[in-house]
């Protein structure tokens, strides 16, 4: 094996042995300092290479996710999720719904009420907007496309995800993506879309553009909760999604 495999392999090891404190510390877990043990720190170890990620680790809470080689093995391997604090308040685990082959995916930020008590995404007022504007806008049925969300529980109070929460429940999404394989990718509101592109620009000026997520287009909109709240937008969100429609429309690459 080359210096250079042998590098790598140590990197992605470390990075998923890093996690693993992470998350012991946060379980109350305390693990041993470099002075106490007498050994090498965690972070002395991770600087060998970059360590791009948990993919298939086998250290991780998530390799049996990462082999999920359909959404029902994936939904199987997320189980009775406790890999962040939210598990404890939640009814249902709202994992998504739709066509598994769709060409359309739409992302929202996380369930809401509605959405935790019956464990399907957008259901509520805000869902019967999106079925609005996946059927009487776009002329699809809802059953047509994949409706998702950034993270998988409820938040107490409808609160936005900490940062902490995304990172243990974005992997998810990263699988599901992966294998929906949809054509276009319609993030909705300033949550989803800030996530998924990592960027804190300002949703008004990202939504209506063309953005790559991951090889697929992504195209952020406002979220139909904002649109109830300020119905006078709707018609920005209908611009977005003709351009969805026009990409649809033409030949694929």
């Amino acid at each position: 094996m080359s210096m250079g495999s042998n590098r790598e392999e140590m990197g992605i090891i470390a990075a998923s042995l890093r996690q693993h404190v992470q998350r012991g510390e946060k379980a109350g877990i305390r693990f041993l300092s470099r002075a106490e043990s007498g050994g090498d720190k965690l972070e002395d170890v991770a600087e060998l290479a970059p360590g791009e990620g948990i993919e298939g680790n086998l250290f991780s809470d998530y390799a049996s996710a990462y082999r999920s080689k359909t959404l029902e093995e994936l939904r199987a391997a997320i189980g009775d999720c406790h890999r962040c604090k939210l598990w404890s308040g939640r009814t249902h685990l709202v994992f998504g719904v739709g066509n598994p082959k769709a060409k359309v995916m739409f992302v929202g930020e996380g369930p809401g009420r509605d959405e935790d008590i019956q464990g399907e995404p957008f259901v509520g007022r805000a869902g019967r907007l999106l079925t609005d504007i996946i059927t009487k806008g776009m002329g699809l049925r809802r059953e047509d496309v994949y409706i998702a969300n950034v993270i998988k529980c409820r938040p107490p109070d409808n609160r936005n995800p900490e940062s902490d929460e995304i990172e243990s429940c974005e992997p998810f999404l990263v699988k599901q993506i992966e294998l929906i394989r949809p054509r276009v990718i319609v993030a909705l509101g300033k949550f989803a879309v800030q996530t998924l592109l990592k960027s804190k620009v300002p949703i008004m000026r990202l939504r209506g553009s063309w953005h790559v997520y991951r090889g697929t287009k992504l195209m952020p909109t406002l979220h139909p909760a904002y649109l109830l709240r300020n119905p006078g937008d709707k018609k920005l969100v209908w611009e977005d999604i003709k351009k969805v429609l026009q990409e649809l429309r033409s030949p694929s690459d």
